[in-house]
Formats: structure tokens, sequence, C-alpha cells
């Protein structure tokens, strides 16, 4: 009787002890990116660090048309990280034959592509329209949200800008239209605005920013301050570099604190000349809360009525629609498996040899 309470408290208790993941995202200028800075082998062992810490990364200033540095970026971050990364491109954006590419970069096991599309900024040939790179928008899920998530976020979209410096304060200011036309067209307001926004010292001022829409919007959150330092040139101080949060539920799975520059000449104790040899930016960062996966009535059987039970560490044949064995139940595995021989050990006694 002792032991069949136990055992119901046991799997009572299962579904606390859940599967977390967080999730870190970050937006990198990587200046002039492509074959020559992939040629230095040093600079590339840093960038590819530098990409491995994170679960999703917006690339910048990606000069790459063939993609052969980003092929070659992806297959030593696949090399040396134990978390497959795979990768999602724009077309070169721009309005003269000096063009760029937005990159995401991302861990396939952890999140997952749903759509995508391009901002229609007006007719570009015209020469009327808003953005010199427009938005690459993407929209992204994670395996873990869902029914089974303890997350309040599902999905989210990501919105990036490399801004024109000179026309920095009108394209941060034409966020807004963008913004709510994500809003529009996938009825979400989970939203991450990032990139070079060159929002900062003298390509928007202090007088500029009432004006810009975003700024005052109050389901947005600014998470890198004016006051930070998002470039790497010991002679500028300047706050280009941003990360903009939308909706009440993407605010709310922010990790307290997490908002940051990565400084990475710090990090890997870089001489000047040889930190700007990687970008003369640094790469900003948010991380939103663990999400979690746990077992789910409606996916998976009674636990001890299945052929394989979710107990039993030795079973290889575990339904697929069941979660698999979680991290921390180790107690809980050998409770059960002992409890199902039996609520009693054995005693015994040795007689000396004759």
């Amino acid at each position: 009787m002792v032991a069949s309470k136990l055992v119901l408290w046991l799997l009572a208790a299962a579904p606390l002890l859940q599967v977390t993941t967080m999730l870190k995202i970050s937006a990198f200028n990587i200046k002039a990116f492509g074959d020559s800075k992939m040629s230095n082998q040093t600079v590339a062992d840093i960038i590819v660090s530098i990409l491995s810490g994170y679960d999703l990364t917006l690339v910048q200033e990606v000069r790459d048309a063939d993609l052969s540095a980003v092929k070659k970026l992806m297959d030593q971050l696949n090399r040396v990280s134990p978390h497959p990364y795979s990768f999602l491109d724009s077309i070169p954006l721009g309005r003269s034959s000096y063009k760029e590419q937005y990159v995401f970069i991302y861990r396939s096991d952890l999140v997952s592509v749903l759509g995508s599309y391009y901002y229609d900024d007006g007719c570009e040939s015209c020469g009327n329209d808003t953005f010199s790179r427009e938005p690459f928008i993407v929209r992204f899920s994670s395996p873990t949200t869902g029914e089974q998530s303890c997350s309040e976020v599902e999905e989210l979209v990501l919105v990036p800008l490399h801004a024109e410096p000179g026309s920095a304060a009108r394209e941060i200011d034409a966020l807004y239209d963008v913004y709510t036309d994500v809003v529009s067209k996938w009825a979400t307001e989970n939203i991450i605005l990032l990139g070079d926004f060159n929002a900062g010292c003298s390509y928007v001022t202090s007088a500029q920013w009432p004006s810009i829409r975003l700024r005052s919007l109050s389901s947005c959150l600014w998470l890198i301050p004016d006051s930070a330092d998002t470039t790497v040139a010991n002679t500028t101080h300047c706050a280009y570099d941003r990360i903009v949060a939308c909706g009440t539920a993407l605010r709310q799975d922010i990790e307290p604190g997490s908002a940051a520059v990565n400084d990475f000449q710090k990090v890997f104790h870089l001489q000047s000349k040889d930190a700007l040899a990687v970008s003369d930016h640094f790469p900003v960062e948010v991380t939103l809360k663990a999400r979690c996966a746990q077992p789910h009535a409606s996916s998976c059987q009674d636990p001890l009525a299945q052929t394989c039970p979710w107990w039993d560490p030795m079973c290889q044949q575990c339904q697929p629609s069941c979660p698999p064995v979680l991290p921390g139940t180790a107690v809980l595995r050998g409770l059960l498996r002992a409890l199902a021989v039996s609520d009693h050990f054995p005693v015994e006694v040795t007689l000396k040899a004759r």
C-alpha cells in the first residue's frame, strides 16, 4: 500500500521535472563579411566562437552573393559545435552596385523557419523607397513550444535592419510601418526588431528621437540603451546596434538583465587592431526565458500502460509521440524500477566456511 502511494506521488510529480531551454538571440554586423574575412583563419575562428554562443543570430553586412564564405563559416561552425546550425539568407540588397545580405544563423534543433518575406518599401528604381536595405522578415518557431511549453511565446518574428547612416533616423522611424505590417500579415505582436540601426551619435541626435514612432510605442521595449557602446574603435562611443522587443508575451519572456553588448575584444583579450580585423561592431544580445517541455496527457498513453515505459532508461522502443527521458529524473527512474520489483529489500546473512 505504501509502495503504491509512493508510485502515484512520483508519477504526479514527474511533469514538474521539465526540460528547459533558453533561447539566446543576437545581432552582429560583421564588417564586409566575405571570402577575404574567412580566409584569415584567426579571424574566422573568433567569428565561429562568437556565433557558437548563440541560438539565433542576425548577421549583417554580408557581401557574399555566391554564399561561398557563408558556407565555409557554417562548415566550421558545425564542426566545432555540438549542436547543428543552419542558415537563411536574403538576396543582395542595396540601391546601387554596392549590396549586402542579411543572414540568419540558427540552431536547427531549437528553432525552425515558418516563413519569410521582404518588406515592400516602395519603388527602388523610382527613387522613392524607404530603406537602403529593406528588412528581410523571418518568422521562427521552436520545437519546444506549443502545447508542451510553459513559455508564453510559441513563435516570434525577427525584423532586421542595417540602416544607411545618412538616413538612419528616417529608416528607424519607418520600422513602425514594418511593425504594423507584420502584425497585419501574421497576426502576431511577438516581434524583435534588431540590427545596426546606426542609432546614435551624429546619425540620430537627441532632437530626432521624439519624432521616431517606434521609440514611443508602448508595446515595444528598447533593450540596448542609448548609453551603450556597440563600436569596437576606441575613438567612438555610440549605441549603433539595437534590439527592440515588442508584444506583451515576448517582453515577459525576456530574461532580466540579459540584454547586453558582447565585447569580444575583452573576451578574447585582443589588441585593438586584431579586434577591428573581426569587425568594427560588437554583437548585441538578449536571452528569452526557458522554454519547458513536459509530458502531455493528450499525446502520450498512461506511462504504466505503455509497452515501453517512459521511466525505463533501458527501453529503446518508446512511442515517438511521448516525451524523451527528462534530465533530473534519475532518482525517480531508479525508485520506480525498484518498486516494480518489490517494496521490500531482501535481508541476508553469511555463515562462516567450515
